[in-house]
């Protein structure tokens, strides 16, 4: 009896001893949350012209879509950039009039949904931006596109574009409605067999869930192709706390909860600030997408899925290559679909320096004969060169070509990034060096030296890079990939 009494005591103890822990780390979190810096009106003020769920039994159409953005864009000037001050203490604020970070400066505004018809169009593509992102992030390959004669639709997903409160409530089910009216617009313009979708970050894993619902039956129209960007794909347990924090966020004095990081606004085409919110519908995208690849595949590979090219870095704070290849590509017939990886620099690279070396991961993906997808690894000639080659082998197999490439890695560059791919070394906002005239803030390769502690932001945000050196490669793999599925 006196042992049992003794358990008894001990597992008391030990509920009591987790409990306090619990409530001890809930108000440590708690402090250090409400000790942040303080909520603007672009963190609290709702638009309600915003596109939801309610909307979308009434907005049937792209065309009008794009009416409700332009009364959002309109509630925008009224509620924000009307209430907020400007002058030379606002000069880097997004949302100060006029300031150098004012995306209306730009023509056009890139944060708007947009169209570029082509006549006779070789195709049509639907360009689709990452969380917290805008249309801009796919600018500069739209554009391309559109000059090779493809007619393209870049897309403002719903909660983008305007203030970071935006994703606070948004759910990523109205993203993939807005994703549907853009498609079947773009099937009626082009025809429905030669309509392609571009799908960056969690735009990647948005054009998979159209692309699945065609071969469900939910969708006329399947794309022909699909080329994914630094795709976000992996599938975060740890995400899901987002909802219970998120929840939380309503409680008095509690507010700042629907924030997981509140930073100032200088970025015309992303929201630095991050709602709790937006990764929580990451995670619920993410665990959909790949729940439905893996039950579809269960029986056999999926043999009907559009040839899909992914672009990846190995190196990614967001997103992994192993999800990418365990969620999706392993999932896919053989013979249709290619991942093209960009190492990093491995110029005299010590492991000693690095958290981790992405070296065992590309070659077990190289050295492994059942992968059913193409492989393409971009990376150095050697350890003692910068200068690139590029190795590439079929699905199925392990036998590997080696092509060298006319370009190096530039000086003091040591990998790509999750955000750097999609963006040339020209980008007017993020390249390698700004233009020479402009009256707009440039946030592109930067060297900014001085005190730790000085600025609100983190030095990691400086030291990420913000282009892609390689993205010709990118852009030319990208064209010839929608051509080939043309013909097909």
């Amino acid at each position: 009896m006196k042992f049992g009494l003794f358990i008894k005591r001990l597992a008391l103890y030990g509920i009591l001893a987790v409990l306090g822990f619990v409530l001890g780390a809930f108000a440590l979190y708690t402090y250090w949350v409400r000790s942040g810096p303080s909520l603007e009106i672009w963190h609290t003020e709702v638009l309600d012209a915003e596109y939801d769920s309610e909307k979308a039994d009434t907005i049937g159409t792209f065309e009008g879509y794009r009416r409700v953005e332009e009364k959002l864009f309109s509630e925008l000037n009224d509620k924000i950039y009307a209430r907020t001050d400007s002058g030379p203490d606002f000069k880097f604020a997004r949302y100060s009039a006029g300031s150098v970070a004012d995306p209306r400066k730009w023509t056009p505004n890139w944060n708007r949904s947009f169209e570029l018809p082509a006549k006779n169009s070789a195709g049509g593509v639907l360009l689709l931006h990452g969380m917290s992102d805008s249309p801009y992030s796919l600018r500069a390959l739209g554009e391309k596109l559109n000059q090779e004669n493809y007619w393209v639709i870049g897309l403002r997903l719903p909660g983008h574009g305007t203030i970071p409160s935006g994703l606070k409530n948004v759910r990523w089910e109205e993203m993939a409605a807005a994703v549907r009216l853009c498609m079947d617009y773009l099937g009626k313009r082009v025809g429905n067999d030669h309509v392609h979708i571009i799908g960056y970050s969690t735009g990647a894993p948005l054009a998979i869930d159209y692309a699945l619902n065609a071969l469900e039956g939910a969708r006329s129209l399947a794309p022909a192709s699909m080329v994914l960007i630094s795709p976000a794909i992996g599938v975060t347990p740890v995400a899901v706390l987002a909802k219970w924090i998120n929840w939380l966020s309503i409680l008095p004095g509690l507010e700042k909860f629907a924030w997981k990081s509140i930073l100032p606004e200088f970025d015309p085409y992303k929201y630095n600030s991050f709602a709790t919110n937006a990764g929580y519908q990451v995670h619920r995208l993410t665990r959909s997408v790949a729940g439905r690849v893996q039950a579809r595949s269960a029986s056999a590979p999926i043999k009907d899925f559009p040839p899909t090219l992914v672009f990846l870095s190995t190196v990614d704070a967001t997103v992994s290559v192993d999800a990418v290849v365990d969620n999706l590509l392993e999932h896919l017939a053989p013979g249709r679909h290619e991942l093209v990886l960009f190492d990093i620099n491995r110029l005299n690279v010590a492991r000693t320096v690095l958290v981790t070396d992405p070296g065992p991961l590309t070659a077990r993906l190289i050295d492994n004969p059942a992968l059913p997808f193409s492989l393409t690894l971009i990376t150095n000639e050697n350890t003692k060169s910068t200068n690139l080659v590029k190795r590439h082998k079929g699905p199925l197999s392990t036998e590997t070509t080696i092509e060298p490439l006319n370009t190096a890695w530039p000086a003091g560059m040591i990998s790509l990034s999750h955000i750097a791919l999609p963006f040339p070394p020209d980008d007017p906002l993020y390249g390698r060096r700004p233009p020479e005239k402009t009256d707009t803030i440039f946030l592109g390769q930067m060297a900014i030296h001085g005190e730790r502690g000085l600025l609100l932001f983190s030095p990691d945000w400086l030291l990420r890079l913000r282009h892609n050196p390689f993205y010709d490669l990118l852009e030319q793999r990208t064209m010839a990939w929608l051509d080939r599925a043309n013909t097909q």
